[in-house]
């Protein structure tokens, strides 16, 4: 028989037509089910696929397929995230309107995804600049302003000139945007703010919860919302009535205090200061902080627990955002602090040392840095000599009899600020009438749509400002002349509940807010959540907020949206990231058309563990090649004795060659399972299937039972193969007679005993200390073991004429002999 070449487009063709045709991956709710919902972060539809979508992707279908041959009712869904500045400036570079430009993108990379035969249920896909999507952002927000939680207010925010929008401060790297890498200046405006800091408690405390998500994330979870015990202290500005009023962590240095910040934007500064123009220099460089600039006012503070007059300076490093946009600055004891006053030659006075009998200088010497460390009070006056810690509790309880400040918390978590000044994004629902004031939307109006007839010149604020249908409109209220609110949201807004809307399906979003909905009370939360460890902070955040929002609008029990993350690696080629700047992009499209998806999805599964970074090789894809070859021919070679022969069934073999490859089959079960369950290591469960292929391709099944043996092994390695290469898989189960597809089989279970090993080692101590090791026959009693032991002669030499006292023996594999002098 002449053996057929492996030709995987069109094996991979053929099982995906069939797959669809079929609707195998078509899911519902089912009471009677276990449900497992497996979710990869969905793409920005840019144009193409890179490597590492495929590689994010093929990690995420591996498991689903696995669960779902495990019995588990799965839910794996995919969608796209829409939204954003790239399709704006394709409008404005190509003439290209954003809807055409994203839309030809998604039909693409769609086709793309299928070519990789990810088994998402389509049906289920979301686009979130559909306006049967976006929609629900605007119903959020209104009921987010009905609780308090959506507001509105004047804010210093990070302007990008070139993008012309606001950026959040996560977006702005090194001092420039994240998106063009143009430098970010300072810039007031009326925006938008939905209320996270509401959260920040349970944000924080419910990150003990979060034991399925890797603790690096976690961390930077907890440190994003930063919580923060300390004291609001009321400093009174000399010759007036005016108090300004600080947080502080450290109320034990307030006897350090030498002079007063505040921000540029804190309600005093314009009123204390006569000089506009240093004024405008430190607010543009606010929030910078490679660079101190400060202001001095004229005016002076007045430290309650000494009396002392202290000057205010107007510093650009001060936040509104945080505490309350003034603080009480300590040279000594805090590096900032310390380089601000040594640029405008302000005192340096040192209230903590390292310890009572110690001082952290010289007595007289200049400091050379702040010691921020806690430690012994000094120069404080009656609290002088206690320990930090103590000084802290009686500062604040003293401050607190005396009416001049009090203990609090703070969070380092701001209000997420989601106005854009941009077209292509979900249109804030508002409408401002000079008789009423912001008026939401009705409901009944949404979705507010956006417009068509709009220019795209890349100048100015927001396109919208120049749609006169969009921007005059009646006010919902009063019937009377209005404008609508011309800028969008944030599109962090459309990521952080997609997720919830896949549980109902494209065409079934709804939400009332009257009533559980039964389909996210089964779906949600999200069992596994596989994406890169970039979005630790943005999106994971924003995400745990919306369904906290959910959940008190009534509308899911679910307080989490993620019970499992997994962070994958990076793929990295010649050292570098992968990216066109750096011109070292593979193309996905040419690796599924030379070598076929399934090489391409085995490769970048075995050639790292799923958190780290994948370095690409081209002989590592040749390589995945072969192997895939390699078990075509074995089992076209075999084709139709496999055909013929019933299955072994994994008990018997009428030869030691067969015995020996039904106990490697069972091993090999026992190793992929294992491997899989224990934080998906695809890469050793698909070596242990490459061992068990090197066992099967040595076997030649002449006997009738060997040939049954070698079925069970095909079987089982077919099955095996099923979630990391599909097309193949499907063929091949087909070829030697199964059906229907080995999809929709259940994942193979092994026998413990055939699995058992025939050997072990045997690892042999001497008062605790290695010793040596041997290879034993499995299962012996502990009388042969320690015989066997106490006989080898390198631990007879090294016992010589001790006594033995005692032997222990654990398990049949380790044996510590006592011995004395």
């Amino acid at each position: 028989m002449v053996e057929e070449r492996y030709d995987p487009k069109t094996v991979e063709q053929k099982w995906q037509n069939i797959w669809e045709e079929k609707g195998l991956f078509r899911t519902g709710a089912d009471a009677a089910r276990e449900k497992f919902y497996c979710l990869e972060m969905f793409p920005y539809p840019s144009g193409k696929i890179h490597m590492g979508h495929v590689r994010n992707y093929a990690i995420g279908d591996v498991i689903a397929r696995y669960k779902r041959m495990q019995g588990y009712n799965v839910l794996h869904p995919m969608g796209w995230d829409a939204f954003g500045m790239p399709a704006e400036n394709a409008a404005i570079k190509h003439g290209v309107h954003p809807s055409k430009w994203t839309y030809e993108n998604i039909r693409y990379m769609k086709g793309q995804l299928g070519k990789l035969g990810l088994s998402y249920d389509w049906d289920r896909e979301v686009t979130t600049c559909s306006p049967d999507y976006y929609r629900w952002n605007q119903w959020f927000f209104i009921k987010m302003m009905e609780k308090g939680l959506a507001y509105r207010r004047s804010s210093y925010v990070n302007w990008c000139p070139s993008c012309a929008t606001v950026l959040a401060n996560e977006q702005v790297i090194d001092t420039r945007c994240w998106r063009c890498d143009h430098a970010v200046v300072q810039k007031e405006l009326e925006q938008w703010f939905l209320k996270i800091t509401a959260y920040a408690e349970e944000l924080l405390s419910s990150c003990d919860d979060l034991t399925g998500w890797p603790e690096k994330v976690v961390v930077m979870q907890r440190n994003w919302i930063g919580k923060s015990h300390g004291a609001e202290v009321d400093f009174t500005i000399n010759g007036t009535d005016d108090m300004i009023r600080i947080f502080t962590t450290r109320p034990d240095t307030l006897f350090g205090a030498t002079f007063l910040c505040l921000s540029p934007g804190h309600p005093l500064s314009a009123a204390l200061v006569a000089d506009s123009e240093g004024l405008e220099k430190v607010t543009a460089h606010y929030g910078k902080v490679d660079e101190k600039i400060g202001l001095f006012t004229g005016s002076y503070a007045v430290n309650p627990v000494n009396q002392e007059k202290i000057p205010i300076y107007i510093a650009n490093f001060v936040l509104m955002e945080y505490g309350t946009g003034a603080i009480m600055s300590v040279p000594a004891h805090d590096q900032r602090d310390f380089e601000f006053a040594k640029k405008y030659g302000l005192p340096v006075r040192e209230v903590i040392t390292q310890s009572e009998s110690s001082v952290s200088h010289v007595p007289g010497a200049e400091l050379a840095e702040a010691y921020e460390g806690e430690g012994v009070l000094v120069n404080s006056g009656p609290f002088s000599g206690l320990a930090s810690s103590e000084a802290k509790q009686q500062i604040s309880a003293w401050l607190a009899e005396k009416g001049r400040g009090k203990k609090v918390i703070n969070y380092k978590l701001r209000d997420w600020g989601i106005s854009r000044q941009r077209y292509w994004g979900t249109p804030i629902p508002v409408i401002y009438c000079d008789a009423c004031g912001i008026v939401p939307v009705s409901e009944q109006d949404l979705p507010v749509i956006l417009p068509e007839d709009v220019k795209f010149t890349g100048t100015g604020g927001s396109p919208l400002l120049e749609s006169e249908s969009f921007l005059q409109v009646s006010c919902p209220k009063c019937g009377g002349r209005a404008r609508r609110e011309t800028d969008t949201m944030d599109t962090f807004v459309d990521s952080s509940w997609y997720f919830v809307a896949y549980c109902l399906g494209k065409d079934n979003i709804t939400f009332s807010g009257k009533s559980l909905n039964p389909e996210l009370s089964y779906w949600m939360p999200v069992d596994q959540y596989v994406g890169g460890v970039e979005h630790a902070v943005l999106h994971l955040l924003y995400s745990r907020f919306f369904t906290r929002v959910i959940r008190d609008l009534g509308i899911t029990c679910a307080s989490e949206p993620f019970t499992n993350l997994l962070t994958q690696g990076m793929v990295i080629k010649d050292g570098a990231k992968m990216s066109k700047s750096k011109g070292n992009v593979v193309d996905p499209d040419y690796l599924i058309n030379r070598y076929g998806s399934d090489t391409s999805r085995l490769f970048s599964l075995f050639a790292a563990p799923p958190e780290k970074d994948l370095e690409w090789s081209d002989k590592g894809v040749e390589g995945a090649y072969r192997f895939l070859n390699r078990i075509w021919a074995m089992v076209q070679r075999h084709q139709n004795g496999l055909r013929a022969a019933a299955s072994a069934g994994g008990k018997t073999s009428a030869s030691d060659k067969g015995r020996a490859l039904l106990k490697k089959t069972h091993q090999t079960i026992r190793k992929v399972t294992m491997d899989i369950e224990k934080e998906y290591h695809f890469n050793t469960a698909i070596a242990a299937m490459m061992e068990l292929v090197n066992d099967m391709s040595g076997f030649e099944p002449f006997e009738d039972q060997d040939m049954r043996v070698f079925r069970f092994s095909v079987e089982n390695l077919l099955l095996l193969l099923c979630p990391f290469t599909p097309h193949i898989a499907e063929e091949l189960w087909e070829r030697i007679g199964n059906g229907p597809s080995i999809s929709q089989q259940p994942w193979p279970a092994w026998d413990e005993n055939m699995a058992a090993d025939e050997e072990v080692e045997l690892v042999i101590q001497i008062n605790g200390k290695l010793r040596g090791k041997l290879m034993i026959s499995a299962g012996l009693p502990d009388e042969q073991v320690r015989e066997i032991a106490l006989k080898d002669s390198k631990i007879a030499e090294a016992i010589g004429q001790k006594s033995i006292r005692k032997v222990i023996i654990i398990k049949g594999r380790l044996v510590n002999i006592v011995i004395g002098e």
